[in-house]
């Protein structure tokens, strides 16, 4: 019974975020169709993603190492365990923002419009779209946007969720331009919806997000890359499993 309750609760989430995306599609579509328009853009997307989670009894709570000063310019790299990080991520972030996914994202009616405006698309297969998504990276971060890295590149397929390798060119990223890195622990996501939800469904819930306080880089070269994305993987992962082992 509580397996098929979970179902159900994943089909009326899934219904909510297709009701208020056609509900907003009017605004999305309009301000996708200038650069100078996605900041407006993103705010439909906050309200599309808080409006979906909250008609399914889905919350987010963050807990601040310190407190972020949302002027500057960051690049957020969090673990992946649900479709929820998306949202919660979104919602985070308090300037222009925008998301580099796989290229996959395409193809889904609903991210589509995303990541063919304000989103970087990436095939992680392919040198060459590798190197075009982190020079359209480079040009935003110019520009003041922060950018949001899931570095992990995919939800891990085990259950319970463990931290997998993170790819260096955040950590590249961040040094050759400058930009702090926020490092942000999903803690439990997974648990209120694993992945999709299509497998093990979803529940209403408070989805727990501590955000680390900001890793400078100014001081740092290319030669450092490896031991930040260590750091980094390290306060994810040690959080996450204090987490876990509650």
């Amino acid at each position: 019974m509580k397996k098929l309750l979970r179902k159900v609760h994943s089909r009326y989430y899934r219904y909510g975020v297709a009701f208020f995306y056609f509900l907003l599609w009017p605004f999305l579509y309009h301000f996708s169709r200038k650069p100078s328009r996605y900041a407006v853009m993103n705010k439909f997307r906050q309200v599309w993603g808080f409006c979906s989670s909250a008609t399914a009894g889905i919350f987010y709570h963050y807990n601040y190492e310190q407190p972020i000063d949302w002027s500057r310019t960051y690049i957020i790299c969090s673990n992946h365990t649900s479709n929820l990080d998306i949202t919660a991520m979104s919602l985070l972030i308090k300037n222009n923002y925008c998301f580099i996914g796989k290229e996959e994202l395409l193809k889904n009616m609903v991210t589509r419009i995303f990541f063919k405006t304000v989103d970087i698309p990436v095939n992680r297969d392919s040198k060459m779209s590798s190197f075009r998504a982190f020079k359209s990276a480079a040009e935003r971060l110019q520009h003041g946007v922060t950018m949001i890295i899931f570095p992990e590149g995919k939800i891990p397929d085990d259950y319970p969720p463990q931290l997998h390798e993170f790819k260096n060119g955040p950590f590249r990223l961040a040094i050759e331009h400058k930009v702090p890195i926020i490092p942000v622990t999903s803690l439990n996501t997974w648990k209120v919806l694993w992945d999709t939800g299509l497998e093990l469904g979803s529940r209403p819930g408070v989805c727990d997000i501590y955000v680390h306080a900001p890793i400078e880089t100014a001081h740092l070269t290319v030669d450092d890359a490896d031991a930040l994305r260590d750091e980094v993987y390290r306060l994810i992962n040690d959080k996450f499993e204090s987490y876990a082992d509650r």
